[in-house]
């Protein structure tokens, strides 16, 4: 298991750069003054314009601006913005409120899709069965930002069961709990719908049935056998889904005022400050990675068919 890491995180730097450097192009190449509004109405004088240039290396070539950019980001800085402003400490403040978020929306997608999809796996059509189809249909076709809407007016200005508005930073755990479950319906849907076919499909494998005949007890055949083999399709889900969950988390930021780095990266793009979209996206590369090496691991976890050299 050790070499295999290795070797794992090894092969994380050459897609770590490549998908940095994509990035990076992008955001620092795309048409358009860099400088407008900067200076108000009218335009910057030249001489802010020059320095700006050189100081943010502006006039390199791009990739001569990417090499420099990720010598400071290996020292832990991620840069200025146009106003002197440390990025690294913006993303310090909103951080910690999207992986709040973004943990509770696993949670609850993972405790809910789960457990619906082991109920109506294990039991077969009927009217369960077919109820949980239907709501999870209802949360497919229906979008993240009407959900979100809805529960504020009916939870919050209706019922005043909740805060509308989330606008303690680091937020408050039971605050996040409507936001979470609006963050992370969507997933949940498919959670559900992906244990349900992966336990249907195993309940008639040769493994299964030849621990029924042996006399095994029924909950060992099904949490042992069973559900450790139908969860690797659901754990390779959840794991790729907690970089979307924060990487999709501006609408939800947004109705629920929640201060984090979709907040972060919508303001920046709207600034037109390149640096803090550079920022923020490079870090959300680094949690993908990370989480598809710890699913990865997992695996062996689960299956014990599977072993790593």
């Amino acid at each position: 298991m050790g070499r295999y890491v290795l070797r794992r995180l090894l092969q994380l730097i050459p897609v770590f750069l490549g998908t940095t450097f994509l990035i990076y192009w992008l955001v620092w190449s795309l048409p358009g003054d860099p400088f407008a509004g900067k200076c108000g109405d009218r335009p910057c004088p030249e001489a802010f314009v020059a320095a700006m240039t050189a100081k943010f290396n502006l006039g390199d070539p791009v990739v001569v601006q990417y090499g420099k950019y990720m010598m400071n980001l290996l020292q832990g800085d991620f840069g200025i913005t146009f106003s002197g402003i440390s990025v690294g400490d913006r993303i310090a403040t909103a951080y910690p409120n999207t992986i709040r978020l973004a943990l509770v929306a696993l949670a609850i997608e993972a405790v809910i899709g789960i457990s619906a999809g082991i109920l109506t796996g294990l039991r077969g059509r009927g009217f369960l069965d077919n109820l949980v189809l239907v709501t999870t249909l209802f949360l497919i076709s229906l979008p993240v930002f009407v959900t979100g809407f809805v529960l504020q007016i009916v939870l919050g200005f209706e019922l005043g069961w909740i805060k509308t508005t989330v606008s303690e930073s680091p937020a408050p755990w039971a605050q996040l709990i409507v936001p979470g479950f609006v963050l992370g319906s969507l997933s949940m849907a498919y959670v559900t719908r992906l244990t349900r076919t992966s336990i249907a499909e195993n309940r008639r494998s040769d493994y299964v049935r030849t621990a029924v005949a042996k006399g095994l007890p029924q909950s060992r055949v099904v949490g042992v056998h069973l559900l450790r083999n139908s969860a690797i399709p659901v754990i390779t889900f959840l794991g790729t889904d907690l970089g979307s969950l924060m990487g999709g988390a501006i609408i939800t930021e947004g109705i629920f005022n929640i201060k984090g780095i979709g907040n972060l990266v919508y303001r920046g793009i709207l600034s037109k400050e390149g640096v803090i979209v550079t920022g923020v996206v490079t870090l959300l590369v680094m949690v993908y990675l990370l989480s598809n090496l710890v699913v990865d691991m997992l695996y062996a976890v689960l299956d014990p068919r599977i072993r790593y050299d």
